[in-house]
């Protein structure tokens, strides 16, 4: 029997309608499916609906994996791949396995011999890189930086020197609620003439990209609020 496929399924950045942001293509292979990994039950059960999808939910098989989660297993997340069924992987929003736990549900779908195949949709990271005027084709993204005040400082200033000496365009992304804490962070900490890119709620209705000097942004006074946002360094 042939193997089942594992699709790595992207959602949507905020509450526009999914259409906006998902292809038709992605929207149908997402309504076939029976099998799903997601990383919050209620969450994916209302992101499914909204893509259109019909079927009863008590026939539908959910397995949850989330950063809470143990070192996952081939029986248990991928087993019904052995018996042609074809699987889902849902991520809580933006595209799959990019600062998402699901990385290692794909590791373990290679590992065992599985098609992995990715689904159009929007990253966050990637349209925030596409915006920004930053070198393109020498980037890094860096996840979370420390929350502690003192390492995220010395860690910012390393980001901003690789930047500047390799002309590499330095991507990262904050817990919403430190956005701002994020943001005086840099202002205190990189030099007046290095610049800052922040990609704020993008593919929403308040989206925001914004390029300044970390001077210039000095004279500003912007409000982040807790809307997710990515915070991009360069130097020229």
């Amino acid at each position: 029997m042939k193997q089942g496929v594992l699709y790595l399924i992207p959602s949507s950045l905020g509450e526009q309608p999914l259409e906006e942001v998902l292809p038709e293509g992605t929207l149908k292979i997402i309504r076939s499916l029976e099998c799903f990994i997601v990383e919050e039950l209620k969450t994916a059960r209302r992101f499914l609906r909204k893509a259109g999808y019909t079927r009863n939910f008590d026939e539908v098989s959910f397995h949850v994996f989330n950063e809470h989660s143990p070192l996952p297993s081939f029986e248990e997340y991928l087993g019904l791949a052995d018996e042609g069924k074809d699987i889902g992987l849902l991520s809580e929003a933006g595209s799959p396995c990019i600062a998402d736990p699901g990385s290692e549900i794909v590791k373990l779908a290679h590992e065992n011999a599985l098609i992995v195949k990715p689904l159009t949709g929007p990253s966050s990271i990637l349209l925030s890189l596409m915006a920004s005027g930053f070198n393109g084709q020498n980037f890094a993204f860096l996840g979370y930086l420390p929350v502690d005040k003192q390492s995220r400082s010395r860690r910012l200033k390393e980001i901003e020197k690789t930047a500047g000496d390799k002309k590499q365009t330095q991507i990262f992304i904050e817990t919403p609620y430190r956005n701002e804490q994020m943001f005086q962070a840099i202002l205190q900490s990189c030099h007046d003439s290095t610049m800052l890119g922040l990609g704020i709620g993008l593919t929403s209705a308040g989206e925001k990209i914004c390029v300044y000097s970390v001077g210039d942004w000095k004279k500003m006074k912007p409000v982040l609020g807790k809307t997710p946002a990515v915070f991009m360094l360069y130097r020229y």
